[in-house]
């Protein structure tokens, strides 16, 4: 057999021929399928589940007949990262902060890396805090979110292609020096149309693509000592961050009553008082603007909130609800303010969040809005819990059909809210 050296020509000719065959077939896989048509391009969801997966393992879980879908990250306190209701647009409602998860950087303090539902604990401020080491005073500096709500991963422990369910130990020492050794378990499971319907307990709207899940959070006492009020309590807090829009608007239905009786109708003042023409107090539903432009915050106590919350985008289209467990006449709740508190069972069972630059020229965290739930302390001994469970639901379609969803849920119509901001 008979060997020759390529010389120059030949390599020219081969790396011309190899690079004409990339061209091509890069041509190919990106340009058309039947007849010339372009391919589709990623729909948002499907674009945050690829994405998401660079960074972890992501378990996704959907309905019967695989429309509605949700992106759950076991690596991130099995938090639901976000959601889709499938057409129109396979549209994602959660808000991910890409450009943290992009950094590899963690911060000490809390690490804003999104997602529409998360798993954490109260309370935050206070002298039962859990985020302030005992006898510091209470700044950004000292503020330190617990790593079992804020870096460390769950462990699965059960999965089908509806639910999966999570577990956690940990140990938390709060600002007066109680050590809680905790278990937490956190089942996630999606919910077909008409499982969802009857959970928020009115007719089905069958013109709606919907997406709904329900998490069941348990906060179990596994340390030889009983929890009680005079050495602190703890509380299940579940946060939703979504993507905010110029054109939406949170709506927040209350207990009407005097004020003498049942207190103020909400509390306004976390970050200073909400400008009144981003926070409107109607007959027995609250308006928040959540555009992500003006950081604000506000909550309501266990005599003014009900046990559902929401968000109308305008833009998409997209009616959000948001029902909780409440607990029951003489419940408590943790207060969070940043100050050694006269009340520290007086806390709000409900808040929401807008996103907004901490101050002027700053840049946001997100920008994102938020939606939250608290359950009720409880003092337990050894081997007893407290159970918090919360179920998120995204509509999409017809006005009329929302209407109907928006009235019975939140007291009011897209109409109504389309008009107060």
């Amino acid at each position: 057999m008979c060997y020759r050296v390529l010389d120059n020509l030949d390599m020219k000719y081969i790396f011309l021929v190899t690079l004409y065959t990339m061209v091509f077939f890069a041509l190919a896989s990106c340009g058309s399928g039947q007849k010339g048509e372009p391919i589709p391009p990623v729909s948002p969801y499907d674009d945050d589940v690829a994405f998401l997966k660079k960074y972890g393992d992501v378990i996704e879980l959907m309905n019967s007949d695989g429309t509605s879908r949700i992106a759950v990250m076991p690596g991130l306190q099995a938090r639901v990262m976000t959601s889709t209701a499938g057409a129109p647009g396979n549209l994602s409602y959660g808000w991910i902060n890409r450009s943290f998860f992009e950094s590899g950087d963690t911060s000490t303090h809390m690490n804003a890396f999104g997602g529409e539902e998360r798993i954490w604990l109260g309370p935050e401020g206070g002298q039962y805090s859990i985020f302030f080491k005992k006898d510091s005073a209470f700044t950004f500096e000292n503020w330190h979110t617990p790593r079992v709500i804020d870096l460390d991963a769950y462990d699965l422990v059960k999965q089908s292609p509806q639910s999966a369910t999570f577990t956690k130990t940990a140990s938390l020492t709060n600002y007066s020096g109680t050590v809680f050794n905790i278990k937490i378990h956190r089942e996630i499971k999606v919910l077909n149309s008409v499982d969802a319907f009857r959970l928020l307990g009115i007719t089905p709207e069958t013109t709606l693509t919907s997406v709904a899940y329900q998490t069941i959070n348990k906060l179990e006492n596994t340390g030889e000592t009983a929890w009680t009020k005079n050495s602190g309590l703890l509380s299940i807090w579940l946060l939703g961050m979504f993507n905010p829009s110029s054109d939406l608007t949170m709506v927040i239905p209350y207990i009407k009553g005097p004020t003498e009786v049942s207190g103020p109708v909400v509390n306004d003042d976390y970050f200073g008082k909400v400008p009144a023409d981003r926070l409107k107090i109607a007959d027995g539903v609250i308006f928040f603007k959540g555009d992500g432009e003006y950081r604000s915050k506000i909550g309501l106590t266990p005599a003014r909130a009900m046990d559902v919350m929401g968000s109308y985008d305008a833009s998409s289209k997209t009616l959000t609800i948001v029902k909780y467990s409440k607990g029951g006449p003489g419940d408590e709740y943790v207060n969070s303010k940043w100050e050694i508190q006269k009340a520290p069972y007086r806390g709000d069972v409900v808040n929401a969040y807008n996103d907004g630059p901490p101050s002027p020229g700053a840049k946001p965290m997100g920008p994102f809005y938020e939606l939250e739930s608290s359950s009720p302390a409880k003092e337990l001994a050894q081997g007893e819990s407290i159970l918090h469970t919360q179920a998120t639901f995204h509509f999409q379609g017809d006005e009329k059909a929302l209407d109907n969803v928006a009235s019975q849920i939140l007291g009011v119509t897209i109409s109504e809210i389309n008009a107060v901001f």
